[in-house]
């Protein structure tokens, strides 16, 4: 039986009448720098692969290791990242992953070895764990319902924005003319002050594309670390802590009016009247447990659509496909990333004005089309190893981008919304932790498997199982998600312990 737990005893109160302030965006948007940085770690390896596979002297299956070993260090950095929420609250937190984000691209881009490599992709996937956790929490909690949806999904927009970014920066620096003239001034100096091994540490450590593609990253976590240092605390922590007068302070610098941050304060105070939290409210309440297999539900889903077969395997698939230079392979790259950005601001138009649930079902559909018509492709004998010439190639870069758009204005963004929308104050940092693990271990084992899959199954049938799945997840989203837009977190959670349907704890 489970526990009887008080609900907040806030009814669904109406939604405020003045407009967003010009803070609120900025707040937004310097938080969602962390969506920027998952982005760039996500897409460097894309381009960096094949460089790492020559010099290092690697095969497919160490590749997947390599881009695994990151995917596994954020399910670590999830796990500790709601202790570190929980007492340093969501803005240190980012602090702390921005530190680790810049000290992991070093370690990475000077890795000797590819062993080395994996140890410290998986230091640096603790900072992508980090931050996949905090930031969409951060957002969810600081922002006004009206527009939380929206920046929930600037935080994926980041995301898609940091991933082209690094498919350009990879496209730069595989070309070695562009390098050379700065490799040789810095391997003079350094010869200058240790004779020739200098040059020789210079070339064997920064002559190699790849670890420009990777150590630039250093850059734009110590941007983000900067920024945060002028955020706010989420308020909703601040009553966590007993900080009631400086949660109610934060809450008047964001809110149209006084009376509505006087509302939502009164609103989070009473949603604390739960004693019990984390794990202990998992084991001995039934409704909890709903909402945290539900948010494990949504993270699966969205792996297992295929996005990261796509962004960590772009060239390998655009090579399948015909393509046979890096020039090929590395631009119609660039295309799926920069296609990525641009659908995403479908979501950010139209979440909180249609809603989540007709966006995540048109998505479903238009992923579902585009992986299979993929598979369908390579049946027909599309690619390097069945001809079917560059009209067929070019239908094959169609099919992705057909897939990605429907990713970018469905699955990417609005699972992150629905996993920060769907959980009591109480047990947000567990019900987040269990969600966002879960995401990176399927992230894993699709990056872990993905080179197998081809070389043992074909492109052909990988691509139809993907487009298959695509189709099996509209029943689940159909039947199982609540739609929570313009609905106050204290209102879902309310409904939600009360044992609502969780197809209704939303409107």
């Amino acid at each position: 039986m489970s526990a009887v737990i008080p609900a907040s005893s806030s009814s669904e109160a109406p939604p405020p009448t003045g407009k967003t302030k010009p803070i609120v965006y900025f707040i937004g948007l310097t938080a969602a720098l962390a969506g920027l940085l998952f982005g760039l770690d996500v897409g460097v390896i894309s381009g960096a692969n094949e460089f790492i596979q020559k010099d290092f002297g690697v095969d497919d299956r160490m590749v997947e290791k390599i881009v695994s070993s990151l995917l596994w260090g954020a399910v670590f950095g999830v796990l500790i990242s709601g202790f570190f929420s929980l007492r340093l609250g969501r803005r240190g937190t980012i602090l702390i992953s921005a530190i680790i984000f810049a000290v992991g691209s070093v370690l990475c881009s000077a890795a000797p070895s590819a062993g080395a490599l994996i140890a410290a992709r998986f230091f640096l996937g603790i900072a992508v764990g980090m931050a996949s956790f905090v930031a969409p929490l951060y957002l969810s909690e600081i922002a006004p319902r009206s527009v939380r949806g929206a920046l929930i999904a600037m935080y994926q927009l980041m995301i898609t924005i940091g991933i082209v970014l690094a498919f350009l920066s990879d496209t730069f620096f595989s070309t070695y003319a562009n390098l050379q003239p700065l490799a040789t001034e810095i391997s003079q100096s350094l010869s200058s002050l240790a004779g020739g091994r200098g040059q020789m540490v210079m070339h064997a450590y920064f002559i190699m594309p790849w670890r420009w593609m990777i150590g630039i990253i250093a850059v734009p976590a110590l941007l983000m670390f900067l920024g945060m240092l002028f955020l706010p605390e989420s308020p909703r922590w601040l009553v966590l802590k007993k900080r009631g007068p400086k949660a109610l302070a934060v809450l008047r610098r964001l809110a149209s009016s006084e009376a509505e941050a006087d509302r939502e304060l009164a609103e989070i105070e009473a949603s604390l009247k739960m004693e019990q939290k984390g794990f202990s409210l998992f084991r001995d309440n039934r409704n909890f447990r709903r909402a945290v297999f539900l948010g494990v539900g949504l993270q699966v889903i969205q792996q297992f659509t295929g996005i990261n077969v796509i962004m960590y395997y772009a060239p390998r698939i655009l090579q399948e496909a015909g393509f046979n230079t890096t020039a090929e392979q590395m631009w119609g790259t660039v295309l799926i990333g920069t296609i990525n950005v641009l659908a995403t601001f479908i979501a950010i138009a139209f979440v909180d004005r249609l809603g989540r649930k007709p966006m995540m079902f048109a998505g479903f559909v238009v992923m579902g089309l585009g992986m299979l018509s993929l598979g369908a492709l390579f049946h027909l004998g599309i690619g390097a190893h069945g001809g079917g010439g560059l009209t067929m190639s070019y239908l094959a870069v169609a099919a992705l981008v057909v897939f990605i758009i429907g990713f970018a204005m469905s699955a990417g963004p609005i699972i992150w919304i629905l996993c920060a929308e769907i959980f009591p104050l109480a047990g947000r940092d567990f019900g987040i932790t269990c969600s966002t693990v879960t995401n990176w271990a399927a992230n894993a084992i699709v990056g872990m498997t993905f080179l197998t899959m081809l070389n043992t199954l074909g492109p052909g049938n990988t691509f139809l199982l993907y487009g298959a799945l695509n189709a099996v997840f509209i029943v689940f989203f159909l039947t199982l998600v609540p739609e929570t837009k313009g609905v106050s977190l204290e209102s879902i959670e309310e409904k939600l312990l009360a044992g609502t349907p969780l197809k209704n704890i939303g409107r």
